[in-house]
């Protein structure tokens, strides 16, 4: 009886194991040639490629931000932004004001007047809000065939552009490219679970992307090309959902483009984004992100949270049954040394480019904290009522 129960709590960690195992084989590895100077730093230079490649006069990048009282965050962007290798005449920015009540209008348009590259600020008309209507009002204005989105308390290092148009030279005939972001400390005791935790899910929607089972990416650092964003019909089929501006559109051009949707695996393209500096931040935060589930169209994502959240049970339900029968005990310790194992074997290329490998010794404690909060932010995210987001009551 003792050995059936144990293979039973095994059962799940094993399968937990063999799917993580075989997404960090599909892992990219092997970093993006820098691309021709003339084109990624200096700009054209008088040379045109044969056809004019994806460089022209125009802009070939046009970075897109929802902006909702956000003039705290916006100098630091617009620094990092003037920073970029690449030509500021190759891209251009255009930052959506949802109705904010602060300076962020002002602060746009005085930042306009000074940038290398061109700055527009696109506002909101009355009674339409929403990040998604944000992005599809700058989108519906921009010039450049390529879109590159981020958010507007976000850090983009100085190479972030210049890696996507080597991707691209690299992989003309591509869609839709997720690119890697990184948690910076926000001053709470669980920054470190946090940022951990983040890198997983950064490293899992890599793997996912890699073996053709799109499940996530992040809006925060994420291109698309322009035609395409049309031809899938954009954000009109989950305008209404408040979150989902990256991964229901993930899902619709990988159904459209299966080859066509790639990771990008390199050090120069990482965007950092800031933690939640509160618990009740982090939480608020989560449950937006859950409560999309509901609306996927495919299956992948659904698949994996059922994985996720049995393996994380499967290991307290084994924690608790260890402890009321010691024989139960090995087994039990079997299934934590599988899970934690397969997480540390994936994680561990991810935190190499994210440079934060010392984060893997959070590893046990995230994992001891990690069931009852995914079960908790599951349910949660699932409320009919909705949540409250950036001064507003959304769903």
């Amino acid at each position: 009886m003792t050995a059936v129960m144990g293979l039973l709590l095994l059962v799940v960690p094993t399968l937990y194991a063999v799917v993580w195992a075989w997404l960090r084989a599909g892992l990219p590895t092997v970093a993006l040639p820098t691309g021709p100077p003339s084109f990624l730093e200096q700009g054209l230079g008088g040379e045109v490629p044969p056809g004019g490649g994806i460089f022209s006069a125009a802009p070939q990048f046009s970075v897109l931000l929802a902006a909702r009282d956000e003039a705290a965050t916006l100098p630091h962007l617009l620094a990092a932004l003037r920073q970029q290798t690449m030509a500021p005449h190759l891209f251009e920015v255009l930052i959506a004001d949802d109705h904010s009540a602060d300076d962020t209008a002002a602060l746009v348009r005085a930042a306009a007047r000074t940038t290398p590259f061109a700055l527009r600020l696109i506002s909101l008309p009355p009674g339409t809000t929403g990040k998604k209507a944000a992005l599809a009002a700058a989108e519906a204005q921009a010039r450049a065939p390529w879109v590159v989105a981020t958010d507007a308390d976000c850090r983009p290092g100085p190479g972030w552009l210049a890696a996507y148009a080597a991707l691209l030279l690299a992989q003309p005939g591509l869609h839709f490219i997720s690119g890697p972001v990184r948690l910076t400390p926000g001053g709470a005791w669980f920054d470190g679970l946090l940022g951990l935790e983040f890198a997983g899910l950064i490293g899992v929607g890599a793997g996912c992307i890699a073996r053709g089972r799109p499940t996530m990416c992040n809006g925060a650092n994420l291109a698309y090309r322009r035609a395409t964003f049309h031809e899938v019909g954009g954000y009109a089929d989950n305008l209404g959902l408040a979150s989902g501006d990256d991964e229901f559109l993930l899902h619709k051009i990988h159904r459209r483009y299966p080859v066509g949707v790639c990771f990008l695996a390199e050090a120069g393209a990482v965007v950092d984004t800031p933690a939640p500096a509160t618990l009740r931040a982090l939480l608020r935060q989560r449950v937006r992100w859950a409560s999309k589930y509901p609306h996927y169209r495919t299956a992948a994502p659904r698949q994996l949270a059922l994985l996720v959240v049995g393996a994380n049970v499967s290991l307290a339900l084994g924690l608790g049954l260890g402890s009321l029968w010691p024989a139960l005990g090995p087994w039990a310790a079997a299934g934590w040394a599988l899970k934690l194992g397969a997480d540390a074997w994936l994680l561990w290329p991810t935190l190499g480019l994210l440079h934060r490998r010392s984060w893997l010794a959070w590893l046990l404690p995230l994992q001891l904290l990690y069931a009852p909060y995914a079960v908790a932010v599951g349910l949660a995210g699932q409320r009919r009522q909705g949540y409250r987001w950036k001064g507003r009551q959304v769903r």
